[in-house]
């Protein structure tokens, strides 16, 4: 079974990409809310993550994401050591959830793909781009984020022609009926890669 990794920057649509995927059966892994579940569930990242942030980091059993959110993202160091934390608990949870598939491929989607190294474990990696001002009003309708913290948090991520360099695949995605046409064009590419 395949594994195709799809990324892109924050506002580039990569999970709108994702539900295009799903549509044509094709099983979507989300490392980030796969993150996100093994923050809350997990008692031993509860541990570390604490003994890394400090106490504030959870309240009672949830993690407070805002409070990591605003220590991390300020801190890049304590954001390499988050990562640590978190990629390879995803990771075994990401092989465990594929060998329950069933298909032809499975797409893994991850925000940091590339910067995280995990696109070396695809066989294809797949690149969502959007402009600057497509990536902000998408962040600011969903988010109601400011600009300066869309920007902050854009900073911290590879640039779209950093992540070219290492992507098979590039959807640009400005307009969805066109989006759709490419995701139907690189199902085909993908599945006659699989019979090879």
């Amino acid at each position: 079974m395949m594994v195709v990794g799809l990324t892109g920057g924050i506002g580039s649509g990569k999970t709108t990409v994702a539900g295009f995927f799903k549509e044509k059966n094709v099983p979507i892994y989300i490392a980030d809310d796969a993150g996100k579940r093994l923050l809350e569930t997990s008692a031993e990242i509860r541990e570390h993550v604490i003994k890394l942030i400090g106490e504030k980091a959870y309240t009672d059993t949830a993690p407070n994401r805002k409070y990591i959110a605003s220590v991390v993202f300020k801190d890049s160091e304590k954001l390499e050591a988050l990562n640590k934390i978190i990629h390879p608990a995803v990771a075994k949870d990401f092989e465990n959830w594929q060998r329950k598939q069933k298909a032809a491929y499975v797409i893994y989607e991850a925000a940091i793909l590339f910067e995280a190294g995990g696109y070396k474990k695809c066989d294809i990696n797949i690149l969502v781009t959007a402009t600057k001002e497509e990536k902000l009003k998408r962040l600011q309708e969903r988010d109601q984020s400011t600009i300066s913290e869309i920007e902050a948090r854009m900073e911290k991520q590879w640039s779209d022609e950093q992540k070219r360099k290492l992507a098979d695949f590039e959807i640009e995605n400005h307009d969805l009926t066109l989006t759709r046409s490419r995701v139907d064009e690189l199902h085909e590419i993908i599945l006659k890669r699989g019979k090879n």
